[in-house]
């Protein structure tokens, strides 16, 4: 099976890239995140328009 190019070649560009540090991640873990999105929108719901799961399940409730 031919190859494209000589493998004496191979990773080249990569060892020439100059290194630069990485950006500071700026999300939450998903883990904390998802806690806390369940906090906002199932536990303690603003007394504004609620999130849409609690308004249907308040819909629910209240046609029963």
């Amino acid at each position: 099976m031919p190859s494209h190019g000589s493998l004496t070649k191979a990773g080249k560009v990569r060892s020439q890239t100059p290194k630069i540090p990485p950006k500071p991640k700026k999300n939450l873990v998903p883990r904390r995140r998802n806690r806390r999105n369940y906090l906002r929108r199932i536990v303690y719901p603003s007394q504004g328009k609620p999130w849409p799961i609690v308004q249907s399940r308040v819909m629910k409730k209240w046609a029963a």
